[in-house]
C-alpha cells in the first residue's frame, strides 16, 4: 500500500501512525501544502490521509491552497472512490469538499473528552473493538456543523454533534486526533491559535495539567492509535 498525506503545518504530522504504518511496510508520501508543495497524481496511492491545521476551511483569501485542496479531496472521493481519513481540520475539509458546512464552535474543545458512538458508528468497521464511548484527545475551535447529503455521523458529544462522520463506503473524518504522541502538547503549544484556544478553553492554571493528563494517558491513546489504524487498514484492503 502507499498513502498520500496532505499536511497543513509541519508539526501536525501523522504522529503515531508513522511508526505504524512502517510496521505494516505502507510506504507514503506527505505533501506540506502551506508552503506551497505540489499536489501529485492521486492515482497511484491507495489511501489519502489529511491531518490537522490552526488554519480554518474558509480562510481561501489566507490560504489559496485550500481551494485545491478541497477540489482534490472531492475527486479523490466522489470519482476515484479511495479511502480516506481526514484528522481534525481534515475531518471538516472533507465535510466541506462534498458540500456540508463548517463553522465556529461554541466554545474550543481542547484536552482529554470522551465521544458516543451512534448506532452507525458501533456498526462500522472502522470502530471495531472499541468500547463505547470513546476516549479522546481534543484540540479545534471549529466543528462540522452539517454532514454532506448521504454522509452519516458516527459520533458524536455535548460539546460537538459531529465528532466523526462517514461518506460512502470508505471515506472518514474524525474531529479527535488518535494520533498524538509525547510531544503533541509541547509542539502544539508553541502555535499561537493552538495557545490561544488551549488558553481559552482550559485557562491559564490548566495547560500544565493538559500536558501531565495527557502523558499519563499515553498508553492507553497508544493502543487506540493501534486498533484503529488496523481497523483502517482493514477498511483500505478491503477497497482494493
Amino acid at each position: 500500500m502507499r498513502f498520500l498525506v496532505f499536511q497543513h503545518l509541519d508539526v501536525e504530522h501523522p504522529g503515531t501512525f508513522r511508526e505504524l504504518w512502517r510496521e505494516a511496510g505502507i510506504e507514503w508520501d506527505a505533501v506540506e501544502l502551506d508552503v506551497g508543495e505540489p499536489i501529485p497524481a492521486l492515482e497511484r496511492y491507495d489511501a489519502l490521509i489529511v491531518m490537522g491545521g490552526p488554519m480554518d476551511v474558509w480562510q481561501e483569501a489566507e490560504h489559496p491552497w485550500l481551494k485545491p485542496e478541497k477540489a482534490a479531496i472531492r475527486r479523490w472521493v466522489r470519482d476515484l472512490g479511495r479511502p480516506y481519513l481526514g484528522v481534525c481540520l481534515g475531518h471538516q475539509l472533507l465535510a466541506e469538499a462534498l458540500g456540508g458546512t463548517v463553522g465556529r464552535a461554541k466554545a474550543p474543545e481542547v484536552g482529554l473528552g470522551t465521544v458516543e458512538l451512534t448506532a452507525s458508528g458501533a456498526a462500522d468497521p472502522l470502530f471495531a473493538g472499541f468500547a463505547n464511548p470513546v476516549e479522546t484527545f481534543q484540540w479545534h475551535g471549529a466543528e462540522v456543523t452539517r454532514v454532506p447529503e448521504g454522509g452519516e455521523v458516527l459520533a458524536a458529544n455535548g460539546l460537538c454533534a459531529v465528532q466523526a462522520l462517514k461518506f460512502g463506503r470508505a471515506a472518514y473524518g474524525v474531529q479527535y486526533h488518535v494520533e498524538i504522541g509525547e510531544d503533541t502538547v509541547s509542539d502544539w503549544e508553541d502555535i499561537p491559535e493552538y495557545a490561544a484556544s488551549l488558553e481559552a478553553a482550559l485557562g491559564k492554571e490548566g495547560v500544565d495539567k493538559l500536558a501531565v493528563d495527557t502523558m499519563a494517558r499515553l498508553p492507553q491513546f497508544a493502543l487506540a492509535a493501534r486498533r484503529f489504524n488496523d481497523n483502517f487498514l482493514q477498511v483500505v484492503a478491503a477497497s482494493r
